[in-house]
């Protein structure tokens, strides 16, 4: 080694010996040249994509359950309401006989942004005595009413506001573009809680300060209903069925619908996860501080478990009749006109010449992975050994990629990426159930596993 390349390798900065080295390695190398003309011209993925494991996809599978038409989420965050929704649409659909049939997204996010609203204002007054430029205040601050969210949040708005028919509260313009939304009612929301600390630090008592939340809050359904429409108390509900056959049930409340035409158990489900990091042992369980939306409703409650364990749940699920809601990190190995998640289906060694070596607990702990999309399990693929090679997916992207809506994962894909499941806890072995009666062990917020589907 010369003097100067021992310098362009030992020196803190980035000097001129150092690029032209860089320069000379990467000329000297032909496929470097190839690569660069075919991926300054087209897509990466384009070059990239591994014409064997995209031609093996295909969207037949050995075992499927009952799904409606594919839905939009359009321009939000709102995925892991969906996923909630279409399980519980194809209850109602067999208890009214319908050939298809759609619950409102909109009412439920309604309901979902006003009680956001409220924990962060509340979890605003839990750190009155916390630095505003602290970690744990900026996190709170970063988005107080983004549109994701989790299992436990989705069950929560159920149970507190019940459900209603999509006609009954329809999309809106804002309801499938939340952006603008989102950002008025985040600005309001920073501005009341840095009046709600200025009233604190003035000597203001609690009751005080929780009336002139409540006063914030006022504005907040303003805004909400001015974007979304105002949720309805009662509705009249009727309707007429596959066999012509026409019934009234009259005027009903969002909760005496549920009740009534929505047979759907949410009760029985438990939230499975998969974490292999070192600071999450399996079998235990957590959940995660200052991350929820209704105030004394259910806490987040992850039971951590080994991959085999979760998947054997989902499979058994499936087989049994379930649709299984789940979360994943989606952008990984994606085609989406395709319809495709597979882990071989991208070279990306053959472009760069290098690809990328973490496993899913490093990539968990170095950031490059987290649950951010949450979706429906509706069928499998298992072999002649009953294991299985590939799962049908019910996405919220529209019916014009993948089949009609629908995606295929193939079971590589679902070891390396799927981190998160709800399944009736009967599918769960006992030993590891034992783990949801203990207290769970409470994680800071920026966790990976505190990620929300959006």
């Amino acid at each position: 080694m010369t003097a100067s390349q021992n310098t362009a390798t030992t020196s803190p900065a980035l000097g001129h010996d150092a690029l032209d080295s860089f320069s000379k390695q990467f000329r000297a190398e032909p496929r470097n040249r190839l690569a660069m003309n075919a991926v300054t011209k087209t897509s990466l993925h384009s070059v990239a994509q591994n014409r064997e494991a995209a031609v093996a996809a295909n969207h037949v599978f050995s075992h499927t359950v009952k799904a409606g038409l594919a839905t939009a989420q359009k321009s939000s965050g709102r995925c892991w309401l969906f996923a909630g929704l279409n399980p519980m649409r194809v209850a109602a659909m067999e208890a009214m006989n319908l050939e298809n049939f759609e619950l409102s997204q909109n009412y439920p996010m309604f309901w979902d942004k006003l009680e956001k609203a409220n924990y962060f204002l509340e979890s605003i007054l839990q750190t009155l005595n916390e630095p505003v430029d602290g970690r744990l205040l900026m996190w709170l601050l970063q988005a107080p009413i983004q549109d994701g969210g989790q299992w436990h949040m989705f069950v929560n708005i159920v149970r507190k506001y019940g459900v209603v028919p999509k006609s009954v509260m329809p999309e809106t313009e804002s309801s499938g573009n939340t952006g603008l939304m989102n950002a008025h009612i985040t600005a309001a929301l920073r501005d009341y809680a840095c009046r709600l600390r200025e009233q604190a630090s003035a000597g203001a008592p609690l009751e005080a300060l929780r009336a002139a939340k409540t006063e914030y809050l006022a504005q907040v359904y303003r805004m909400l209903a001015i974007h979304l429409g105002e949720p309805p108390q009662e509705f009249l509900w009727q309707w007429r069925d596959k066999d012509n056959k026409f019934t009234r049930d009259g005027l009903l409340t969002p909760q005496q619908f549920r009740e009534r035409r929505v047979p759907y158990d949410l009760d029985s489900k438990v939230c499975l996860i998969h974490a292999p990091t070192a600071d999450k042992p399996f079998n235990r369980t957590y959940t995660i501080d200052y991350l929820g939306n209704v105030v004394e409703g259910e806490i987040i409650r992850y039971l951590n478990v080994e991959i085999d364990v979760l998947k054997k749940a989902t499979l058994d699920s499936i087989l049994a009749g379930d649709a299984v809601w789940f979360g994943c990190d989606c952008g990984k190995m994606l085609d989406r006109d395709l319809g495709v998640w597979d882990t071989d289906l991208y070279d990306y060694a053959l472009v760069y010449g290098s690809t990328c070596k973490l496993n899913k607990a490093e990539r968990l702990d170095y950031g490059h992975s987290a649950m951010n999309h949450a979706m429906v399990f509706t069928g499998v693929d298992v072999d002649d050994r009953g294991a299985p090679t590939k799962w049908r997916v019910e996405n919220s992207w529209g019916d014009d990629k993948a089949d009609k809506g629908f995606y295929v994962m193939t079971d590589r894909w679902f070891d390396e990426y799927v981190y998160e499941v709800a399944v009736d806890r009967a599918r769960v072995p006992a030993e590891a159930l034992a783990a949801l009666d203990e207290e769970p062990i409470h994680l800071p917020p920026w966790d990976p596993m505190g990620a929300l589907a959006r």
